[in-house]
């Protein structure tokens, strides 16, 4: 996307059997952390794995492009903002996440958000489906109906701690199905109907 975003505001554990799969408990409210701006690529752009991580993996995710100001917003004003939906790929170094008392380091990689094409529209997200594809092989598949904090949740929550600004994007969380990714993997999440990301995957040099 052009230009970048000012933020990236991310939520964790945002479907059961993702949490399940790391073995983490379902979060009584949404988990939030931020990527950097700086790690946005666009499709057909590559994702670097760094050196510094033995164990990189993708998360697809669906996100939402704020459209206007939002703060302390209730739900309905919160669905009224969207611009937007774009498919994003919340890569991860897992083995600095799980090493580091915070996430910033495993999620903040440059090349680390692959964002696609925006689509200017609010869907129904009870139907919207994410999915992940690794070298044509489905890895993930997901809907906004299974997710634990639904969008305007989300949106609403995020809004009491901080002002969400147009182009502002936030994803969603990840469905179960997240693993690695090696030199000369080619990884794609899409979000039906709604935008694509591609990827070649490389390795550091």
């Amino acid at each position: 996307m052009s230009p970048r975003p000012g933020k990236i505001v991310c939520v964790g554990r945002n479907y059961r059997e993702h949490a399940r799969e790391l073995g983490n408990a379902v979060p009584a409210e949404p988990l939030l952390f931020l990527k950097p701006s700086s790690a946005i690529v666009a499709t057909g752009e590559a994702i670097v794995l760094p050196a510094l991580s033995k164990r990189v993996e993708h998360e697809g995710e669906i996100g939402v492009v704020i459209g206007t100001p939002l703060r302390r917003a209730t739900e309905a004003q919160a669905l009224a903002a969207i611009r937007g939906i774009v498919a994003l790929n919340d890569v991860t170094a897992r083995d600095l996440q799980k090493s580091d008392a915070q996430w910033t380091r495993g999620k903040g990689f440059d090349t680390f958000c692959p964002v696609g094409p925006e689509w200017a529209g609010v869907p129904d997200f009870d139907r919207l489906e994410v999915v992940t594809r690794v070298n044509g092989e489905v890895r993930q598949r997901g809907s906004g109906a299974e997710m634990v904090f639904s969008v305007p949740v989300l949106l609403a929550y995020i809004s009491q701690v901080m002002t969400l600004e147009p182009g502002d994007i936030v994803a969603t969380g990840t469905p179960a199905g997240v693993g690695p990714l090696v030199a000369g993997d080619v990884v794609d999440v899409e979000v039906v109907g709604c935008s694509t990301v591609s990827n070649p995957v490389i390795a550091e040099f």
